[in-house]
């Protein structure tokens, strides 16, 4: 396998494992409380297709022998209130990933980085508008020899605030998240990504929302290059997103959302469009 290729494998198995913490915006999510005793479960299903990339310039080309990588993840986020200052919440992702060029194929799979973490409400004011810090434990759920992350545990901190309100008599709420994540070998990488989301009520019931986030995630390391000889990840890279969700309330206790996403700027990192199917049980 050349080096080329190995790279352009690398980058879009990172591109993938990113997308999926922001296409999976949810209402609930970031500053937001949670209620003692009431426990939130969410699967979700991602697809993502790319046939372009991010040189290390921020150069935008065509994968090399007309090649294309689509990724499907499959992801369960549960999150439980505690107190009314506490809740614990936690990631399970399982992907499938497929990168096709001059008629064979590269397929990989397998579950990536367990998250398990702990929520603290710092403050409100007039219980509209919510401050809260979570720290998350990251811990790799694959063997040395997969491509699926970077084999090393890591640690984040997270800071968000969320609000709602009424707009042109209509109700809405935003969230904007801002974390730090660090992983514990000795090239890091040290990683910041940020995420705004403005949703807006379509009907004086809340059934139908729609919303839009922007993110950005910049990941710096002083390992510029691919490791080819390693089973390994980049380190150094950026990226930024737009994406659009349409929720549906089928009742308190169950909503769904789609999702679709577009990266729209980048640096050693693929270009790609992802959808996204997610549902939201709230069980007290």
């Amino acid at each position: 396998m050349s080096m080329n290729f190995t790279r352009t494998i690398l980058k879009f198995v990172l591109a993938t494992a990113v997308i999926t913490g922001f296409v999976q915006i949810k209402s609930y999510a970031g500053g937001f409380p949670t209620r003692p005793g009431r426990l939130i479960l969410s699967p979700s299903v991602t697809y993502f297709f790319s046939n372009k990339e991010w040189d290390s310039t921020g150069v935008k080309k065509s994968f090399p022998n007309n090649g294309k990588f689509n990724s499907v993840n499959y992801s369960l986020y549960a999150e439980y209130g505690i107190s009314r200052r506490f809740a614990v919440v936690g990631t399970v992702p399982y992907i499938v990933n497929n990168y096709t060029a001059a008629g064979k194929s590269y397929p990989s799979s397998g579950l990536t980085d367990l998250e398990v973490g702990l929520k603290y409400y710092l403050a409100n004011i007039d219980y509209t508008y919510y401050f809260s810090l979570q720290g998350t434990g990251i811990m790799p759920m694959y063997n040395s020899k997969s491509l699926l992350g970077y084999h090393e545990n890591g640690a984040e901190l997270k800071l968000s605030f969320a609000g709602s309100g009424t707009l042109f008599n209509r109700n809405y709420y935003f969230n904007v998240d801002n974390g730090v994540r660090q992983y514990f070998g000795n090239e890091g990488p040290l990683q910041y990504r940020y995420t705004g989301t403005f949703g807006l009520a379509l009907d004086q019931r809340f059934k139908n929302q729609l919303s839009v986030s922007v993110g950005g995630f910049y990941s710096m390391s002083d390992n510029k290059q691919f490791m080819v000889l390693n089973p390994t990840i980049a380190r150094d890279y950026n990226f930024s997103q737009v994406s659009l969700t349409y929720g549906h309330a089928f009742s308190q206790g169950v909503t769904v959302l789609l999702t679709g996403g577009q990266f729209i700027t980048g640096r050693n990192t693929g270009d790609g469009t992802s959808v996204s199917v997610s549902f939201a049980f709230r069980i007290d």
